[in-house]
C-alpha cells in the first residue's frame, strides 16, 4: 500500500461515494485528509461513516470543511483554515461536480450551463490557491475527474462536455506550469497535475481511490499530464 504519512490532501466535493472511497483509502495510507463540501450535515455523516484511521496518532487524520468552492472568498478562507490547522498540502483530488443534460441541443439551457459551470469555477480557485503548496511539496498531486464525453461529446450533453473539456485544459494547463517551474529552477520535478476519465463514476469509487493514492508511488514527471481512463 502507498505511504501517506505526513502528507495532507484535500478533497473537493468529499460527501459523494467517490469522496468517501478516497478519504478511507487516503487515511489507510496514512494521510491527514482535509474533505471539502457545501452541506454540514452530508460532512458529519461522512465522517461518521469511515473507520477509526490505523497508526500512529496524527496518521489518517480527518479534518472537516464547509466551504463554496465556486466563491473565491470561501476559498481565501479554506487556505487560510488548512494552514493553521495543517499546515502545506500536497495533494488535491476535485471532485466537485454534477450532471444535468438531456433533450438535444435545444434542451442545453443557461442555467444548466451555469449549475455545471460550478465545479470549473471551483478547480480555478483551488488550484491558483494551493499552487505554491504543491510546487513546494516534495511531492504534490493534482487530479480531476473528467468524462469520456470530452473525447466524444453528445448533442444531449453539450454543456457537460464543454465543462469537462475546459477543466481537462486547466488541469493540463497546471500540469505544463509545473513542469516549467522544475525547468526554470533546474531541479527534478515534483508535482504532477493528471485527468482521470470515466464513463460514469458509479461502480468505480474505489478504483479511483486506489488510483489517485497511487500517483504517488510514481515519479511526477512520469504522470504529469497524463490522461488516465478508468473502467470497471
Amino acid at each position: 500500500m502507498t505511504t501517506m504519512t505526513g502528507r495532507t490532501v484535500v478533497l473537493a466535493g468529499a460527501t459523494s461515494a467517490a469522496g468517501r472511497a478516497a478519504a478511507q483509502t487516503l487515511r489507510d495510507a496514512g494521510a491527514r485528509v482535509v474533505a471539502v463540501g457545501r452541506d454540514p450535515l452530508k460532512l458529519n455523516a461522512l465522517a461518521a461513516s469511515l473507520r477509526p484511521a490505523a497508526g500512529a496518532p496524527g496518521d489518517g487524520a480527518l479534518l472537516t470543511v464547509e466551504s463554496d468552492l465556486a466563491d473565491a472568498d470561501a476559498v481565501t478562507a479554506l487556505v487560510d483554515l488548512v494552514h493553521d490547522s495543517a499546515g502545506p498540502i500536497d495533494g488535491i483530488l476535485h471532485l466537485v461536480g454534477g450532471w444535468r443534460g438531456g433533450g438535444g441541443l435545444a434542451a442545453q439551457s443557461d442555467d444548466d450551463f451555469r449549475f455545471l459551470e460550478r465545479s470549473f469555477t471551483a478547480l480555478r480557485h483551488l488550484s491558483r490557491a494551493f499552487d505554491a503548496d504543491l510546487r513546494a511539496s516534495a511531492a504534490g498531486r493534482l487530479a480531476i475527474v473528467s468524462s469520456t464525453a470530452v473525447a466524444r461529446p453528445l448533442a444531449g450533453g453539450a454543456n457537460y462536455a464543454a465543462v469537462k473539456a475546459a477543466s481537462e485544459a486547466w488541469a493540463r494547463a497546471v500540469a505544463q506550469g509545473f513542469a516549467k517551474a522544475a525547468r526554470d529552477a533546474a531541479q527534478p520535478q515534483t508535482a504532477a497535475s493528471v485527468v482521470f476519465r470515466v464513463r460514469s463514476l458509479e461502480g468505480l469509487e474505489q478504483t479511483l481511490a486506489d488510483a489517485f493514492t497511487g500517483l504517488w508511488d510514481a515519479e511526477a514527471a512520469a504522470v504529469n499530464d497524463a490522461i488516465i481512463t478508468l473502467e470497471p
